[in-house]
Parts: C-alpha cells; structure tokens; sequence
C-alpha cells in the first residue's frame, strides 16, 4: 500500500484487513491501514477504537491518547475509552491524565480488576514521584 493511493476494498474491507493485522501482532500494519478507515469514516466508534488500539500496541502512546481522548469525547460512559486513555497516558508519561481516566473507568466497571490494577499502579508511580 502507498501513501499516496488508498488501499484496495472499501472502508470495511480496511476495518477488518486493521482487525485482523492487529489480532496477527502487526500492530504499526494496522495503524496506517485503520488510519485510512478513521480519515474516510471520522465519526466510527469502532474504526477509532481499533486504531487507537494498534496505535498504542505499536509503541505510539501519544497518537493512542489523541485516538482515545477522541472516543471519550463522542462517548464519555465508554469506560473502555477511558481505560485505554488512561493505559495510554500513563505509557506517555502523563499520570494525572493516566489516574484522571483510569480512575473514570474503575468509577463506571468497578466489577473489572485490571482497571483498578491500573489505577493503583499510577497511583504508586505518581506516588513514588513525588516522595
């Protein structure tokens, strides 16, 4: 695929092409293919969770926030939304951000453990940050 010319199929065929390279851990693959998708269908839920997703797992934490803080902006009781901006900022480095939503997400699905493991793990570095 060039950076010049769109990718072969529709905008669903390069949804489930970013899907299926992010569930085969080609994660960067599917970030410039769901990049794509999220420019032609700018108000897709799906198609922007699952670029940020691919972002975040390729290493690219602060375009993860931007995917994020987007979905949490056109839904802000996504707590999945909120999770992730949370993980995502946290992996940037910004924990008031990071402990701000993950603290959103725990709030929303308290039944979930792993948001709270979030949560105290921020907690504890922002913790250790300012002793």
């Amino acid at each position: 695929m060039s950076e010049d010319r769109p990718p072969e199929g529709g905008v669903y065929e390069w949804y489930q092409r970013g899907l299926r390279l992010l569930d085969d851990g080609h994660p960067q693959a599917a970030a410039t293919l769901l990049v794509r998708a999220a420019e032609a269908e700018p108000q897709s839920r799906s198609i922007l969770e699952a670029l940020a997703r691919a972002q975040y797992d390729a290493g690219r934490y602060d375009d993860a926030v931007q995917s994020f803080t987007t979905l949490t902006a056109m839904n802000p009781t996504d707590d999945y939304a909120q999770f992730g901006l949370g993980l995502a900022a946290s992996r940037a480095g910004d924990l008031a951000l990071a402990a701000e939503h993950l603290a959103l997400a725990v709030a929303m699905r308290p039944d979930l453990g792993h948001y709270a493991r979030a949560l105290r793990g921020v907690r504890a570095r922002q913790a250790a940050g300012s002793a």
